[in-house]
């Protein structure tokens, strides 16, 4: 969980008032601009009538700017903080003002620029805990756990007394797997600051990650009522935030412990509570699949249907074509490694694609030989499709590695993007969209830092549906586009995503090639490399990428985004 800290030093406003200045600006509005806890839309107003008078000059009018950066900042419009930030630094530059835009451009996702504001801030001196503290957030950011290590080192050094200091030290020793040292780091936290939610609601992933679901559950409840009783008041924290986040992370204990019930109610709680930052937005999106994926697991059987002690045992591959319905995996067991493959290229109203049914099977049998849990589907519809999209996320819940690998055709739409099932057609005035898979669906469904999530996409082939896309979008503002779009849920700054890598076998917005043989340039690759013992899954995708590149000649170049929290290996050393 994100925590940046402000140094709000009173000589800022002391110094805004300690010469003569009209009566209205000293009497009436310096408070409001100059009081931290003067709501965000009256400290903006008043701070700008100030500016508006024209009363103040140099450092004094850089500190009527700071403030309103400070409200602009309440109200999470960063880009109208950084540029009242960067006007107070060109009047008089102070190691708060730097802090303020530093923490602006890390909310922004831009963590270098952050990092050198937090550089300069630490050059103006003096040493501050609450800076060394906000500049190893940005190297956590930046996924650099060493150095956001040292800087929460240098901060807890300077502070001994920091709960989130001591959470966020803990964090980052999770991420890199040392549990010991992020339990014992959060434990800290907690004893520091019983009253803080937050460090609760991370112990709850830790207890989930091992297994523990009872304690996770008990972390939660304790985390969601401290979160009523005391909302955060610190203006770096977006309202509901907090309370959000433990609603989430309680729900998936209860999921993974299998009481379905209580997932479902913490999960239309989160949903119910209004979200004011993208990382409660994102865990919104989770919940809203997650809570449809918990009720389908907990409706009741139907009559006919047979007891499941009478039902024939699941085939340890399960494979399946057209619309047949797609087998329940077995429940997972903590630990396992799931792997959901679907290939396309039956298509019944555009051109057939020869190789991803091919491309399936052989990265699915890449899988098996290495331990993976494998649900396969060839040439599914939209029924067969969505429900073993939808088994596959229910039962991923308890596993340790989630693998999704699609081969067919996919599109982009409006940013967005759908693969497509072998029985859509699109005609002008159809629920277009409705007809396919939601890409962002899948990925909000696993979002979860417990466990490794990996999905690649081998669907970015030249697409013959493009002039349909454009026909059925007409008049609704719909727009196709050649490619996948780079997914806005690990794009930076974002939340949603930790613990996730996803590859296309080509670069966002660019067309792959399905290849002459029996598989395509980019499945032939992985599935020859993607079972090599000891090559970590990063490793892997640059062979695979400059496989790629050199059996095509450049005309196809392999892409990834990587938001994993630590060496994933696919295969055992």
């Amino acid at each position: 969980m994100r925590r940046l800290l402000l140094v709000l030093p009173a000589m800022l406003a002391a110094l805004l008032w300690c010469a003569p200045a009209y009566a209205q600006a000293r009497n009436q509005l310096g408070p409001l601009c100059t009081t931290e806890t003067t709501p965000a839309d009256q400290m903006v107003d008043a701070c700008t009538k100030i500016i508006a008078l024209k009363v103040f000059k140099g450092g004094q009018l850089a500190t009527v700017y700071f403030w309103r950066a400070v409200g602009w900042n309440k109200k999470g419009e960063y880009a109208k903080v950084i540029a009242d930030a960067t006007e107070a630094i060109r009047l008089q530059p102070s190691q708060a003002v730097y802090n303020l835009r530093g923490s602006a451009y890390y909310d922004k996702g831009d963590y270098d620029i952050a990092i050198a504001d937090f550089d300069d801030a630490l050059t103006l001196g003096p040493p501050s805990g609450i800076i060394f503290h906000n500049r190893g957030n940005a190297w956590r950011g930046k996924r650099d756990y060493a150095k956001a290590i040292a800087d929460y080192d240098a901060a807890i050094k300077a502070d001994p007394k920091s709960a989130f200091s001591f959470q966020n030290r803990g964090i980052s020793k999770e991420a890199v797997g040392d549990l010991d040292g992020a339990l014992a780091d959060i434990n800290q936290a907690i004893r520091l600051d019983p009253s803080l939610p937050q460090p609760l609601i991370n112990r709850t992933a830790i207890w989930r990650a091992r297994g523990d679901f009872d304690r996770a559950i008990a972390d939660g409840s304790e985390a969601i009522r401290l979160a009523k009783d005391k909302p955060p008041v610190n203006i770096m924290t977006p309202p509901n935030s907090v309370l959000i986040s433990g609603y989430t992370h309680r729900a998936l204990a209860y999921e993974a412990k299998g009481d379905y019930a209580h997932a479902r109610e913490d999960y239309k709680a989160t949903l119910a509570i209004v979200a004011s930052d993208a990382g409660s937005k994102a865990n919104q999106a989770t919940a809203k699949v997650r809570l449809s994926l918990v009720t389908d697991a907990a409706a009741p059987i139907p009559r006919d249907a047979p007891s499941p002690a009478t039902q024939p045992a699941a085939s340890p591959a399960p494979q399946q074509t057209g619309a047949a319905s797609a087998p329940s995996p077995a429940p997972a067991v903590r630990g396992t490694r799931m792997a959901l493959i679907i290939g396309n290229g039956g298509y019944a109203h555009v051109k057939t694609l020869p190789n991803p049914p091919n491309d399936a099977r052989a990265v699915a049998k890449s899988l098996r030989d290495i331990g993976f849990t494998v649900s396969e589907g060839v040439d599914l519809d939209r029924a067969a499709m969505q429900k073993m999209t939808r088994d596959f996320l229910r039962e991923a819940a308890r596993a340790q590695v989630a693998l999704v690998y699609y081969a067919g055709h996919g599109v982009q739409v409006d940013g967005r993007n759908y693969l497509i099932p072998v029985d859509v057609e699109l005609k002008p005035g159809t629920g277009m969209t409705d007809a396919m898979i939601d890409m962002d669906t899948i990925m909000a469904g696993l979002d979860d830092q417990v466990r490794t999530n990996i999905l690649i996409f081998d669907a970015c082939r030249n697409n013959p549906m493009a002039q349909q896309v454009a026909s059925a979008g007409t008049n609704r503002g719909i727009e196709g586009a050649s490619g996948l779009a780079a997914p806005t849920s690990l794009g930076a700054g974002a939340t949603l995503g930790a613990g996730t890598l996803i590859a296309f076998a080509t670069a966002p917005g660019q067309v792959a090639l399905d290849g002459e043989g029996a598989n395509s340039p980019f499945s032939a690759a992985l599935s020859r490399h993607i079972g090599t013992p000891g090559l970590e899954v990063q490793q892997m995708l640059t062979r695979v990428r400059a496989e790629v590149v050199s059996s095509t000649k450049n005309k196809q170049v392999p892409w990834s985004n990587s938001s994993l929290l630590g060496e994933v290996y696919l295969a055992e050393k």
